[in-house]
């Protein structure tokens, strides 16, 4: 036993004859298992070869078919590669199903690069990271060649669209954390900014004409029910574009609910340059007096009367008025604060993280790469700019008959994007003037937008759906 320590090269030896001796001795009994099994036997005429039971049906592996299987499973292969049959959005009038069309290997490589170029915009240009980013990466996720992470009904965001996105299960909890989020005391304290936020909305009811003019393309073919599902982007509310879609165009939610949500992380690319051709420079340096303080009693009563107002005069906005002032009222009873920093923080993480995946998936070559879905694009950008710019010329309507002048920049605001347009507004404030801050006035029309939108939701929903 000393020697044997002394001298590693025996250990080695007798290490390796004993593994020797045990590969022998394993295929003793399969062995005299064969020499006894008479010629009749039906397991040896049927398993002539020594196939494994229940393998008959797989081929052989050589090297040279292990090599190209390796190669045709790569993604580059792919990419060159695929041409896959797929369904569109598009019903076949003759059959009455959805028509199918022929998604290329570069289409797919393309969609991955536009995914990329989202988490770039989130990441690196700190556009609404917290949007773009999962956003980005669902896109590129669903895009993998054989991945199947978008196909059912297995597919894990298979299960977060059909969860969640495809209905009003994440839109209306993340009203839930937006009320929670949100301080109405400026729109109390300024009330006539209020008119600034239903400005903004003859961005969706303008939009619904230009929609009608699209079908004039060829390849274009909206219905009245579509047509409310596209104009609604105007609003810049990712939420309530979900909501409406899922009740009155369920086969454009995806192009709508990904235009909306690069409308608003988009906010501070689009308004500025609308902002500034809309005002002269003495606007834009129009200085507004502080706001009044607002009560604690008033800021509780608020939520509530809103919702009552929403439940007798349109119920069918009460959902999303609703969800967003229980969100609200949580957060300014003060009773539940635990509960109010669930809907802020985590609740609201976790949903928005869903979510976002969610509409990424559905960025997929045969849901966009269409003329249908590029004029959708088109023209929420249209509604988006109109709402934008809209409110901007009401608030200068306004200042003929008011003394104390609004300045025109809190006008943009008035879309649903918070608190981003409302950042967008002071920010060129303070370019023209920086000791001019216009946040706290341009969070009335701002607040007052996301209520604005969900009113024009349930208008759309209460005539058409």
């Amino acid at each position: 036993m000393l020697h044997l320590k002394r001298d590693p090269v025996w250990v080695t030896k007798i290490c390796l004859l004993l593994l020797i001796g045990a590969f022998v001795f394993s295929f003793m009994p399969r062995a005299a298992a064969q020499a006894k099994a008479p010629a009749s036997d039906p397991a040896s005429i049927q398993n002539p070869d020594g196939i494994i039971p229940g393998s008959e049906n797989i081929p052989r592996v050589s090297f040279g078919s292990f090599i190209r299987n390796v190669a045709e499973t790569t993604g580059l292969f792919a990419f060159i590669t695929d041409k896959i049959e797929k369904e569109t959005t598009e019903i076949d009038e003759t059959t009455g199903e959805n028509r199918t069309t022929t998604v290329l290997g570069w289409q797919e490589l393309l969609m991955v690069a536009v995914g990329f170029l989202i988490v770039y915009l989130g990441a690196v240009k700190n556009f609404e990271p917290l949007l773009l980013i999962p956003i980005g990466f669902g896109t590129i996720f669903v895009n993998i060649p054989f991945a199947g992470m978008g196909d059912g009904p297995h597919g894990f965001l298979h299960i977060i669209y059909e969860g969640g996105v495809g209905n009003e299960f994440f839109p209306l909890f993340i009203f839930m954390g937006i009320g929670a989020m949100t301080d109405f005391g400026p729109l109390i304290a300024n009330p006539k900014t209020a008119i600034l936020g239903a400005a903004a909305q003859f961005g969706v009811f303008g939009a619904l004409f230009g929609i009608t003019a699209m079908n004039l393309i060829p390849g274009v073919n909206f219905n009245l029910k579509e047509a409310c599902a596209v104009a609604i982007i105007g609003g810049a509310d990712g939420p309530t574009t979900i909501y409406i879609a899922a009740k009155l165009a369920p086969k454009l939610l995806a192009t709508v609910a990904v235009a909306a949500y690069s409308y608003m992380a988009l906010v501070p690319l689009i308004q500025p340059p609308i902002m500034r051709a809309l005002t002269t420079k003495e606007e834009r340096l129009i200085k507004m007096k502080q706001l009044r303080p607002v009560s604690k009693v008033e800021k509780t009563l608020f939520p509530l009367v809103v919702f009552v107002l929403a439940i007798l005069i349109l119920p069918s906005a009460a959902p999303l008025i609703g969800c967003l002032m229980f969100g609200n009222f949580i957060k300014e009873c003060g009773i539940v604060e635990r509960i109010s920093k669930t809907l802020q923080n985590e609740l609201m993480n976790i949903v928005s993280v869903m979510l976002s995946l969610g509409v990424g998936s559905q960025m997929t070559p045969e849901k966009f790469l269409n003329p249908a879905s590029l004029s959708i694009v088109a023209m929420g950008l249209i509604a988006f700019c109109i709402a934008t710019g809209t409110g901007i010329c009401v608030a200068k309507i306004m200042n003929l008959f008011l003394k104390e002048k609004i300045n025109p920049l809190i006008g943009s605001a008035g879309v649903s994007a918070v608190p981003m347009a409302a950042r967008v507004s002071n920010r060129v404030g303070l370019e023209e003037d920086p000791g001019n801050f216009l946040l706290m006035h341009a969070m009335g029309p701002n607040v007052s937008g996301v209520i604005g939108t969900a009113i024009a939701a349930g208008v759309l929903i209460a005539m058409y759906g």
